[in-house]
């Protein structure tokens, strides 16, 4: 028989996340999760809370005899990010995730699984469904929309919540403590074209780079892999100028937080230069293994024969925008002079992506940085190179960094407790990723916060996995933390 995730251990913590697979959660269409924790929450007699934005809150008392330890408040979020393979047809607004056990790892069937942040949301469930669990009075804050806008971060008023310490079950290392993280900002281009008709005698191509590996765009921006939007554009600058390429549509990326995996676009070339036109994408999909041999080995540059496109974008757009992607910054800026390994300061160029019946190309960017002045400067970066090509460009859903707490006492207990289980000593680390954690401090500053949880690979693509041991070993540690909360 095959083996199902409700049969892992622990059962309690894999059969709630099974049952949140089956709901749908992409960011902004939380509404059937908050009604089925809304559901749960009063199922159980306690106290739940949905505020505006659509936070749901739960409180539970402490057991008896624990009565006098600090309140804890548990933050997970409700919303996953949707990606799926093009080659597998997925409507995250109906359709369940399908997970699958594959040797040590949970993963889905060619979307992302949603471990991110479906196992913390999971195991917070556990804990408020738990009879003989010992713990102080709880509060479960599960947010909206953090994937997107952190919508429901922002919506956190300062006389929400009472707690005086935060465990954040949204980190992806089992080892690893976050105690600080970077903030971010998005920058987003619109810039407008005019249509030209197709000049004649010229052939029509759709252009596929796939198979790249994506990915977070805050925990694995320094793994040196690919992006498809400057791949495919690198393609089409040269192949505008040594093929007289024009650009009739672009749809690359698709996610402000996810590296992009996917570029297509559909082009015409004059019919005398075709045969040498298609070579070219041979011989660049060539250089491009080539220089990704080691972190995209599924690359894969295509073309093919396609339909006439009604119209193309004017040559005077097109040339501004290959020149202006090609220039825009993206990556890893700068790293962390005090935490070796970690990356200060990034740009992520999301989406480049055309709207014919709008007749504009949508660009999406997101900048992250540990140090705002050098957020700030990033971005301006990116905004000036879209700037000179006369683009709207608009910087929106700013968010602040976290700073490290060196005195956290909820970080030096974990840290004992976690040598104590293990005998070894969990890494202590700052992300480059962005947290809730940084917004909910600059409401409540005196609140004792830490991030932890399993390990995750690859999240915010459609190769996403979870580790199943460490889903074990963090719920066994997460218990035990709850039990070890100092006195008031």
């Amino acid at each position: 028989m095959t083996q199902t995730i409700t049969d892992l251990n622990p059962k309690q913590l894999w059969n709630h996340f099974n049952k949140i697979c089956g709901i749908p959660r992409p960011s902004g269409h939380e509404q059937k999760m908050i009604a089925y924790i809304k559901g749960f929450a009063e199922g159980l007699g306690l106290k739940v809370m949905v505020d505006p934005s659509g936070n749901t809150i739960v409180e539970k008392p402490a057991t008896k005899g624990m009565e006098n330890r600090k309140k804890v408040i548990i933050q997970t979020h409700l919303d996953m990010v949707p990606q799926n393979n093009r080659s597998v047809k997925h409507d995250f607004l109906k359709d369940p995730i399908q997970p699958y056990i594959d040797g040590d790892w949970v993963k889905a069937r060619g979307t992302t699984l949603g471990a991110d942040n479906g196992i913390g949301v999971a195991a917070t469930l556990a804990v408020l469904e738990s009879k003989n669990m010992e713990h102080g009075p709880l509060c479960a804050l599960f947010t909206v929309e953090e994937e997107t806008s952190l919508k429901g971060a922002f919506a956190i008023t300062k006389d929400q919540l009472d707690g005086e310490i935060l465990l954040n079950l949204d980190n992806e290392n089992e080892n690893t403590f976050c105690i600080g993280c970077a903030g971010g900002v998005n920058t987003n281009i619109t810039v407008p074209y005019k249509k030209e008709s197709i000049p004649v005698a010229y052939a029509a191509y759709k252009l596929s780079l796939t198979g790249l590996n994506g990915g977070h765009s805050g925990l694995e921006i320094h793994l040196g892999r690919a992006n498809a939007n400057k791949l495919l554009n690198r393609f089409l600058w040269h192949a505008s100028r040594d093929f007289r390429l024009r650009l009739a549509s672009i749809d690359a990326g698709s996610l402000r937080n996810a590296i992009p995996r996917e570029a297509f676009a559909v082009v015409a070339v004059p019919n005398e230069m075709a045969s040498n036109f298609v070579a070219a994408v041979s011989k660049f999909e060539a250089v491009f293994k080539s220089e990704y041999a080691i972190t995209e080995e599924g690359l894969k540059f295509e073309v093919i024969k396609t339909d006439m496109p009604e119209s193309l974008i004017d040559e005077k757009t097109q040339i501004n925008l290959i020149r202006a992607v090609y220039a825009c910054v993206n990556g890893v800026y700068r790293m962390k002079a005090d935490f070796p390994g970690v990356v200060e300061t990034s740009s992520n160029l999301a989406v480049v992506k055309s709207n014919d019946k709008e007749s504009e190309i949508e660009i999406i960017t997101l900048q992250r940085s540990s140090v705002e002045s050098a957020k700030i400067d990033i971005a301006d970066m990116v905004r000036i190179v879209f700037d000179m090509i006369g683009a709207n460009v608009i910087h929106c859903d700013d968010y602040p960094g976290w700073d490290p707490n060196s005195k956290s006492k909820i970080t030096a207990v974990m840290k004992s407790l976690y040598e104590t289980m293990f005998k070894k000593s969990p890494e202590i680390v700052a992300d480059h990723a962005g947290l809730e954690c940084g917004l909910i401090g600059s409401l409540y500053p005196d609140m004792d916060m830490i991030s932890f949880g399993p390990t995750i690979q690859h999240p915010h693509s459609p190769d996403e996995k979870v580790s199943i041991p460490s889903v074990a070993k963090f719920w066994a540690f997460f218990t035990e933390v709850l039990k070890n909360i100092p006195v008031k």
